[in-house]
């Protein structure tokens, strides 16, 4: 994509179009988890408003229309997960729309080729963002659509989490527990490399996911963490202990008889 801007982590840049699509791209190869596209819609406070505002794979529409997850692509080499951001169409609560991702069964640092791109609706490229530094994170931010002086801009990110889906939501103020949740939908596989587009998440004709369907303690990231249950004494298999029978309080192991 010739001309394409490219960014550094923290810069920014005004955005024109009505309308974006939010390309996260890497490539293929050994090894390589699996990598979802999320949205988040934030209001003033950098805080969701309540659970429909979290854009996935399991719920790809928002109510307002405004923002969808167009889901997983393979090409020559590799992968895209799209989002696409009606900017006209966003909800005058909402402050900021964040563009973010996790990985399955692995680490972003173990995924090579990791980009985003966003365009315009015709395809024109607008800026591209390369996330070069990833390790141990399983959850990113990657960049961020965000009003100003009455008009959008782009910022590279680039954030990382250890902690996984969970601990991005958490901070953005979805709350999670961990007590068992009735069973998801199932994640789309991801597509073999240059192979056909992957189904999409929802069954065709099947109605719409409504509002507030995803409950906001409830993520598919993970099996829950088990709680800590404590176990009984256990006994001696030779009966009761012995007797206890002080020491010389003038004689203790290992002392000196000349200090005594």
């Amino acid at each position: 994509m010739v001309g394409m801007p490219s960014m550094v982590k923290g810069a920014n840049l005004p955005v024109s179009a009505p309308e974006v699509r939010c390309v996260l791209r890497w490539s293929a190869g050994p090894g390589v988890p699996d990598v979802d596209a999320s949205a988040l819609l934030l209001d003033e406070r950098g805080k969701v408003r309540g659970d429909h505002d979290f854009i996935f794979y399991n719920q790809p529409g928002h109510p307002s229309g405004a923002v969808g997850h167009d889901g997983k692509r393979s090409g020559p080499g590799g992968f895209t997960d799209t989002l696409t951001v009606l900017l006209t169409g966003i909800e005058p609560g909402v402050d900021r729309v964040v563009i973010a991702g996790s990985a399955e069964g692995g680490t972003f640092g173990q995924v090579p080729g990791l980009s985003l791109i966003v365009t315009d609706p015709a395809g024109a490229s607008l800026a591209e963002f390369a996330i070069t530094d990833a390790s141990v994170e399983t959850a990113f931010v990657f960049g961020e659509l965000y009003r100003r002086a009455g008009g959008w801009k782009f910022r590279a990110v680039g954030q990382g989490y250890d902690s996984g889906l969970r601990g991005l939501a958490t901070d953005f103020g979805i709350s999670v527990d961990d007590e068992p949740a009735p069973a998801a939908p199932a994640r789309p596989p991801t597509p073999a490399a240059d192979g056909p587009p992957a189904a999409p998440a929802r069954t065709p004709g099947a109605p719409p996911r409504p509002a507030g369907a995803l409950s906001p303690t409830r993520l598919p990231s993970g099996p829950p963490s088990t709680p800590y249950v404590p176990q009984p004494a256990t006994r001696l298999p030779n009966g009761p202990p012995p007797p206890f029978t002080p020491l010389s309080p003038t004689r203790l192991p290992g002392d000196n008889p000349s200090q005594a």
